[in-house]
């Protein structure tokens, strides 16, 4: 009897336990799904329209180069306006684990961010293979390295220019520039798009893994595919912990410093 009185309250600990991680659960996907989501639609949009705008205009490739920079640099400012308030828009996943070096996401919601970028930039991609024909969007927005660079200096190119976008990220993140972010999606888009140019010769310019994954998967082309996911985190997590351990500064730090600069300035006056 006492035995049988043992599993019956073991049996019940059990579920209250599971029940009680059921509600957790539940109440964190409640909490975020909005920015999931967001994060979702937002690279949804940046695959289809961006890779949109590298579609050749009757084969003629006359520059290509330039209408894909500027248009990928111009839906990155369209999604951060739209998206930005409610997920950050990060469509990245680099931008995401950066997020969670600086503390701003939890590793749990990054890693969601991740995977809703990744079935985002799929459908994406999806939608323009639909909208087009077979013969256009062949091939339109895949990466690949240019043949005559050697694989050091496109993984260096991918690691280089992934690291000066988030460069102007952490700035944006940066506490000091908090009463500066009204132009925010404009400073990340153009960056965006001179990178592009700068890039695109050499690697395509990436800077972001699922930017190259979707159209990998859809023309089932991975010439050099480690490259797009190896460049990218490394530019940009070496990036967020130089940022974070040699400028950042703590609130506390930036109220002295504003402290001082006003006292210094009412001297002057006096």
């Amino acid at each position: 009897m006492a035995v049988e009185t043992h599993l019956v309250g073991t049996n019940e600990n059990k579920m209250v336990k599971k029940s009680k991680r059921k509600s957790r659960i539940s109440a964190w996907c409640h909490l975020h799904w909005r920015k999931i989501f967001a994060e979702m639609v937002s690279t949804l949009l940046l695959l289809l329209f961006g890779c949109m705008t590298c579609i050749p205009i009757d084969h003629n490739h006359f520059n290509l180069v330039m209408r894909g920079s500027i248009g990928f640099g111009i839906i990155v400012i369209f999604n951060i306006q739209t998206f930005g308030h409610i997920s950050g828009a990060h469509m990245n996943p680099v931008v995401s684990v950066a997020a969670a070096i600086w503390g701003h996401l939890s590793i749990e919601l990054a890693l969601a961010y991740c995977i809703a970028q990744c079935v985002g930039a799929i459908l994406g991609y999806g939608m323009l293979v639909a909208l087009s024909s077979e013969e256009v969007a062949a091939g339109v927005c895949v990466n690949h390295p240019n043949s005559r660079y050697a694989i050091s200096q496109v993984l260096g190119t991918e690691i280089f220019i992934t690291s000066a976008l988030l460069f102007i990220t952490c700035s944006v993140w940066d506490p000091i520039n908090e009463k500066h972010l009204e132009s925010a999606s404009i400073k990340i888009g153009l960056t965006i798009a001179g990178l592009s140019i700068a890039g695109a010769p050499i690697t395509g310019a990436s800077m972001n893994p699922v930017r190259s994954f979707a159209p990998a998967i859809w023309n089932n082309n991975w010439e050099a595919h480690w490259v797009y996911w190896v460049g990218p985190f490394v530019g940009g997590i070496l990036t967020a912990l130089l940022y974070k351990y040699a400028w950042l500064k703590r609130v506390d730090e930036i109220r002295s410093t504003e402290v001082i600069t006003w006292s210094e300035e009412v001297e002057g006056e006096v």
